[in-house]
């Protein structure tokens, strides 16, 4: 492991941080892609944790790629020939979107600051995101002459549209908070001082429900956008099935119907 990932836990609530901050977390070696994939794995084993929220430290989210490495032909775009760049992707830092964006359970990105490039891209593997008013966002692979390998061309236009995503994939340009709100690219923006108490506030309003049908809701979400309404009407009744024969099920309807909190236990 390389430290390259703070990991804390609250209850059923992990944050994960990106902890290099003199480096504004750019993402810089495949041992850092591998410890942020290693980690999302080994949280969606983990049937107690209900929402993971990823953040950076200091003043940026993710910087993106390091600019040397790329120079220098290191780290994560290390590679003398076509074949031996495309196996830095393939085992570098393709392994994250691998990782995040197919976890069961919800994430919460709190971006407290600039997210560029592959920085962007990995708040868009996360299903909410919410910025600081100090943040700001580009899809800036064009301004240094390559293009999205890590998946922002899959998942930027699910997140703001394709006319969106190609205007801020074609010209590079940086979009501030108000921006980003207004083309759904966040849902909340907040002061700084605010954005993890949001994010926490937003964990904890999910935390509460039962973990298995959250993780099924999120799947089917995730599946809807690229399958029939039939395909999909079958995997909701299988899902269904399975929820309804959950102890969470029976005891979020008697908590009702007798009028009392209910307590999950994920099973």
């Amino acid at each position: 492991m390389t430290d390259f990932l703070k990991t804390d836990r609250d209850g059923h609530v992990v944050t994960l941080t990106l902890n290099r901050p003199e480096k504004r977390n750019a993402i810089s070696s495949a041992e850092e892609c591998a410890e942020v994939a290693d980690a999302c794995r080994a949280l969606n084993r983990d049937p107690d944790v209900r929402v993971v929220i990823v953040t950076g430290a200091g003043t940026a989210f993710c910087a993106g790629g390091d600019l040397k490495g790329m120079r220098d032909r290191t780290g994560i775009t290390k590679g003398d020939t076509g074949a031996e760049m495309r196996d830095s992707y393939r085992f570098g830092i393709q392994m994250i979107p691998l990782a995040l964006y197919e976890m069961d359970i919800p994430t919460i990105a709190a971006i407290n600051g600039p997210a560029i490039g592959a920085g962007l891209d990995l708040a868009c593997m996360c299903d909410i995101r919410i910025a600081s008013d100090t943040a700001r966002f580009a899809e800036s692979f064009v301004k240094v002459g390559i293009v999205p390998g890590d998946g922002g061309a899959y998942l930027l236009p699910k997140v703001v549209g394709m006319s969106k995503a190609l205007e801020m994939s074609l010209t590079g340009d940086a979009i501030n908070p108000a921006e980003a709100l207004a083309c759904g690219l966040v849902s909340k923006v907040v002061a700084p001082d605010q954005l993890l108490p949001a994010a926490r506030e937003m964990a904890a309003r999910i935390a509460v429900n039962p973990p298995q049908a959250v993780r099924m809701t999120k799947r089917l979400l995730r599946e809807s956008q690229h399958m029939r309404l039939s395909t999909l009407l079958e995997m909701s009744a299988a899902y269904q099935a399975l929820a309804h024969g959950t102890r969470d099920h029976r005891e979020a309807v008697d908590s009702m119907l007798e009028k009392r909190t209910p307590h999950f236990e994920g099973r």
